[in-house]
């Protein structure tokens, strides 16, 4: 992972260990300062040592700590740049003018969907996508918010042609997955990716051969664990607007994501579907006075 390492920081925070913890701590406190600092100079004001901001990095899936400075320089350099910092992490108090608290919202999805597709693996989408055109049946499975997503995504899908299904009920998840064969494909939907019902689903999936696919905000979660195949997505929490609402976009995102992967590969195909649907309902729509 060579860029979006504070959307990952952030968001993976509360599940270090402690001696990490401080050490992103620092890192999200003053990330251009920690770009400019030497791996000692970080340690210290971390309260620990450099082996400790060593296994900080790796954790993140850097080598070193040089390439870590590379990464944080990167994006505080294309933060500043396009103006992220505007409302970011600031909190909507109940008196705020509406325009301050919608700056505050426009500066954090931005950011959120920027980090989002920096830390996005590209040759990941591209399997998922592959294994999705050639699969007879394809099974969504996400819980409250993320089975909201995973409708969403099953609409698009299903648009273009692909035997798509979405589940949210546990016991309906569990009886499509035991449906599945070798060749299909389960993506499983979670914020934290310790859904229960997500991880079983997925669970009775890979079981009958089917490909086992995460899309979570938490790379070294239970579901992921899980999975053949995993979509990291960044969350940035705002005020009321936390956990998997927070998540809601870059879920959306890293989806389409995998859906223009799907159309370009079945261009003809997705074009003659889009003329299909839209003459089918031309006659629903109202026309212009």
């Amino acid at each position: 992972m060579t860029s979006g390492a504070l959307g990952r920081v952030e968001t993976e925070l509360p599940g270090l260990p402690e001696a990490l913890r401080r050490v992103g701590e620092v890192i999200l406190g003053d990330p251009a300062e920690a770009a400019r600092s030497t791996i000692i100079a970080l340690a210290e004001r971390a309260g620990s040592s450099p082996a400790t901001v060593t296994r900080f990095c790796r954790a993140f899936g850097f080598s070193g700590y040089a390439e870590l400075r590379v990464a944080l320089a990167t994006e505080t350099g294309r933060a500043a740049q396009a103006g992220w910092g505007a409302g970011v992490g600031h909190e909507i108090g109940p008196d705020d003018p509406l325009d301050a608290a919608i700056e505050v919202m426009a500066a954090a999805d931005v950011r959120l969907i920027q980090d989002t597709a920096a830390q996005l693996d590209l040759d990941v989408v591209a399997q998922v996508a592959a294994a999705i055109v050639a699969a007879p049946r394809v099974l969504l499975v996400g819980v409250s918010t993320s089975g909201n997503v995973a409708t969403m995504f099953e609409g698009r899908l299903r648009r273009i042609g692909v035997p798509c299904w979405s589940a949210g009920d546990a016991h309906v998840a569990l009886s499509e997955a035991a449906l599945l064969k070798e060749g299909d494909v389960a993506v499983g939907i979670s914020h934290r990716g310790r859904t229960r019902e997500v991880m079983e689903a997925l669970a009775e999936a890979g079981g009958h051969g089917a490909l086992t696919v995460a899309v979570t905000s938490f790379a070294r979660s239970p579901l992921a664990e899980l999975a053949e195949l995993v979509l990291t997505t960044a969350s940035r929490e705002t005020t009321f607007r936390l956990g998997g609402l927070a998540a809601v976009h870059s879920q959306l995102f890293v989806l389409d994501a995998v859906y223009v992967a799907i159309a370009q590969s079945t261009y003809e195909r997705t074009n003659e579907a889009f003329e299909r649907t839209i003459s089918a309902v031309e006659s629903h729509r109202v026309e212009r006075s």
